[in-house]
């Protein structure tokens, strides 16, 4: 389940294994910095990683299991020491665009529910502008998603729905995802709340104000660490 290296993601997991502490709950995001920080846990602590996490997807889940880390459900009794999670894009701001794999509604969960939330990244997701180089995925219920889909398109142009095989993509928890443009002029803040009060949007990949710091490998591998002002 290894996936190939790369000295910046390297860099990026070695620097968030540092901030978990035994006896931590933390939440596991998804993608391939995250699944290279599971592989480092279950480097350090072989026998049994004495810590407890809930994750943000089934792909994360397979593989926390198989390092033997204890896994949790959120039951509303749980708050999480740290949250960490990769990022597509990342702004000055350390405003994110997530959701390029699929679990962008679960990520943002466990976001919400953490103490501290660190981004586990490499310094190409850094842009000037979110959108630059990555669509905004907007999460839909399948019931009637056409229609959310046009009122989707007065906010944001051409959204298209993503597919896999041939059919429409299916999250986790069996959405849809309509991936949209970013113009250059957006109000990424106005976004964040106009399209959650869309009905039939579940959920969206911009992550505003709840990120405390990014840890973003170089190709040469060293880490670069941003900070919220």
């Amino acid at each position: 389940m290894s996936d190939p290296p790369s000295p910046a993601r390297e860099a990026a997991a070695r620097a968030a294994i540092e901030l978990i502490e035994p006896e931590m709950t933390i939440g596991l995001g998804s993608g391939r910095a995250v699944w290279r920080l599971i592989e480092l846990i279950r480097e350090r602590w072989p026998e049994a990683p004495p810590l407890r996490a809930a994750v943000a997807s089934e792909r994360t889940q397979a593989r926390a299991m198989e390092a033997g880390i204890e896994l949790v459900e959120l039951d509303g009794s749980i708050e999480l020491d740290l949250a960490l999670d990769g990022a597509d894009e990342l702004d000055a701001e350390l405003r994110l665009i997530k959701g390029g794999g699929g679990a962008l509604l679960r990520e943002k969960i466990l976001v919400a529910a953490a103490r501290r939330f660190v981004v586990v990244a490499e310094t190409g997701k850094r842009v000037q502008r979110l959108g630059e180089g990555f669509r905004l995925p907007v999460e839909v219920v399948q019931f009637a998603w056409p229609e959310t889909r046009r009122r989707v398109a007065e906010l944001l142009p051409e959204p298209e729905l993503r597919e896999e095989d041939g059919a429409p993509y299916e999250t986790d928890e069996g959405h849809f995802i309509l991936d949209c443009p970013l113009p250059p002029d957006a109000d990424v803040d106005e976004l964040d709340v106009v399209l959650q009060r869309l009905p039939g949007v579940v959920e969206h990949g911009l992550f505003i104000g709840v990120t405390e710091r990014a840890l973003l490998g170089t190709p040469e591998g060293d880490v670069e660490v941003l900070s919220a002002d």
